[in-house]
């Protein structure tokens, strides 16, 4: 038997994406979406209202980076996201997060998550939804698998649960992609 739920926007796994950008001071901003995702290849979407710091920030700048929060900085990832850059604009700090210039784009890379994508905008749609193109990838050699490629279970990203409030974590392989389906004859 299956229980309804009526209109959830329920979907799994939701990656804890942090958005950095500069303030027009040049001091590092970051927030917490759990609305993004790719809108096409080489390319992210982002879900963020006018009234964040950040989305002002990416286009005065046209250029952000997105990292992939993970287990080890679920705390200071969640507060990124109830903090409102426009009334802390120190929040990174109170975090505990430290950040470097990245290297392909005018944005900053938070150096305590593993993964972060570099972003330059490529345009804003009519309905709000920031796109960006993918610049670079740049990866934490302790996230790397023996063959070089990124480790996710290394990694420990989290998702979003949006249907108990809660974060998960991501990792175990159950299976290989382009493969396991052609053992059904």
């Amino acid at each position: 038997m299956r229980k309804n739920f009526g209109k959830k926007t329920w979907l799994f796994p939701c990656p804890v994406l942090i958005i950095a950008t500069y303030n027009a001071d040049g001091t590092a901003d970051a927030m917490n979406a759990a609305w993004g995702g790719i809108y096409d290849t080489n390319q992210l979407m982002l879900c963020l209202s006018d009234d964040h710091a950040t989305t002002k920030n990416i286009l005065r700048t046209k250029a952000f980076t997105v990292s992939f929060a993970d287990a080890a900085h679920v705390t200071e990832a969640d507060y990124i996201g109830l903090v409102s850059g426009n009334s802390v604009p120190d929040k990174l700090d109170r975090a505990g997060l430290h950040t470097v210039r990245a290297e392909h784009v005018d944005a900053p890379v938070i150096t305590e998550f593993p993964v972060a994508v570099e972003c330059t905008l490529n345009h804003v749609n009519e309905d709000g939804i920031i796109v960006g193109d993918i610049v670079n990838v740049t990866a934490d050699e302790s996230v790397l698998g023996d063959k070089g490629g990124l480790d996710i279970g290394k990694a420990r990203f989290i998702s979003y649960n949006s249907a108990a409030h809660d974060y998960r974590v991501l990792g175990d392989k159950v299976g290989n992609a382009f493969s396991d389906g052609k053992k059904i004859k």
